[in-house]
């Protein structure tokens, strides 16, 4: 007997949880469990149930990081339970007529508090009067009592247990009131209101514990995408990253979460149609992946990761196109640098895709009206030089009567791929006279609203 519980013991010891879900009166065969992760939901592990209706989780292999997760049937019952701060080892015990309302547990005080904040949320809705028709008079009365009733029974919970993971979590989606006066009673101009709002925006949220990235899409990842596509957009790169860097930099203490976080962020803006937001994505790279923070990828890839970034970074809007020499239809060399115009329409296309074939001619359409007040060329490069595309070029030149410099990209001063980062087409850069890059991802609409832009501001300007 003795031998027999020590190796018992000794099994245990080794199993990362172990945890046991009871279901009187219940019939489903099997029981799922899961997790929240980002925006998503996860199955992580399957239990059968046994003659005594118990469902048992256990694994030496895979681990329950700290997050929300759930219990869910193929007949669609379903409840959440807590992982956080204690060892996966409990147990559930529930009726199933209704899991919530049952449910005993275990050695787990987190899990616990968290079933007696949702029973206390069931004996609240359960004391309000009768939910009227969303069609009469007094549904938004409704409403915002029970929006006020529920609001007070979480702020009193989250008071009376504030580190408990159901509080940390409910108060990770509490918005941070923004000031309208400021002490003297004066009113606060909208760009003071919104540093503020920017500045503040995450303020109860827990960006170093573990737990955050694996709660319900609307408690994190929502709350990130809101901060870059409504908080942030149409700021300048400039303001956009030291707020960035203020996020990072306060997620470090959790691998979870700034592992999350800094991909997220990085690929957002690396896909961002908003010509220059790649300038945020390089900042990323160059403050954390450069300086060792990406500690989840291969060399191999974070080495591709900053040489891309280093190509964008001689790219950006503002800096002084890298120069070009190609040669034209008839042989004849022309250089970037050398073409003394005030604008410079640099762009680099094939007959052979789809997307340029509609988009040149409507950008030549364009520039042609440009042309006929302002000083502006185009520097046009074939980038596939096969002998047939060659063919199909100077076709499609002659059918559309594009004037402007036609070069093939088969001779060159430099691997113009590789420089300009040329990895599909069309792609085209607007520059002025000192060739500096005054916008680039453009297409025909874009460039003609850049185009009126600029020469607004700088007709504005001589008066």
């Amino acid at each position: 007997m003795g031998l027999l519980l020590v190796a018992t013991q000794s099994f245990a010891a080794k199993e990362n949880y172990h945890i046991t879900v009871k279901i009187a009166d219940g019939n489903d065969s099997m029981l799922l469990m899961g997790n929240y992760y980002a925006k998503g939901t996860y199955a992580l592990d399957t239990a059968y149930r046994d003659k005594n209706g118990v469902y048992t989780f256990s694994s030496s292999e895979k681990e329950l990081h700290p997050g929300l997760y759930f219990f869910a049937t193929g007949t669609g019952k379903f409840v959440e339970f807590v992982v956080y701060r204690e060892k996966p080892f409990f147990s559930f015990e529930t009726k199933d007529d209704d899991w919530m309302r049952h449910m005993v547990v275990k050695g787990s005080a987190e899990n616990e508090c968290f079933f007696r904040f949702h029973r206390l949320r069931q004996e609240a809705a359960a004391l309000l009067p009768p939910e009227p028709s969303r069609d009469s008079a007094s549904y938004l009365d409704y409403r915002r009592l029970m929006e006020r009733t529920m609001d007070s029974l979480r702020l009193d919970f989250i008071d009376k247990n504030p580190e408990r993971m159901i509080s940390r979590m409910m108060l990770a989606t509490k918005e941070v009131p923004v000031p309208t006066k400021d002490p003297f009673g004066l009113p606060l101009d909208n760009q003071f209101r919104w540093k503020y709002y920017v500045t503040h925006y995450f303020d109860n949220m827990p960006l170093d514990d573990d737990f955050l990235v694996r709660t319900p899409q609307a408690v994190f990842y929502d709350r990130v995408m809101n901060y870059m596509d409504q908080a942030l957009n149409g700021a300048p790169p400039e303001m956009i990253t030291p707020y960035l860097d203020t996020l990072l930099n306060r997620a470090k203490p959790s691998k979870e979460n700034f592992k999350w976080l800094l991909h997220t962020l990085t690929e957002h803006y690396l896909q961002s149609k908003i010509m220059v937001y790649d300038a945020v994505y390089v900042h990323l790279i160059q403050e954390f992946y450069a300086k060792g923070d990406a500690w989840w990828m291969t060399p191999t890839d974070l080495e591709s990761e900053i040489d891309r970034a280093e190509r964008w970074d001689k790219l950006l809007v503002g800096r002084i196109a890298p120069e070009l020499f190609l040669y034209d239809t008839l042989h004849q060399g022309h250089s970037l640098h050398r073409q003394d115009h005030d604008f410079t329409l640099l762009i680099f296309w094939s007959p052979a895709c789809g997307h340029c074939q509609a988009t040149i001619p409507a950008l030549y359409e364009k520039f042609q009206n440009y042309k006929k007040k302002y000083d502006i060329q185009g520097f046009a490069i074939l980038t596939e030089f096969d002998d047939e595309t060659v063919v199909k070029w100077k076709k499609f030149i002659n059918e559309h009567h594009l004037d402007w410099i036609n070069l093939n990209g088969a001779e060159a001063n430099v691997d113009w791929h590789e420089v300009y980062d040329v990895t599909s087409t069309p792609q085209i850069y607007l520059l002025d006279r000192d060739k500096q890059i005054l916008a680039k991802k453009l297409g025909a609409d874009t460039f003609e609203q850049v185009m009126d832009a600029i020469i607004h501001e700088r007709e504005a300007g001589q008066q």
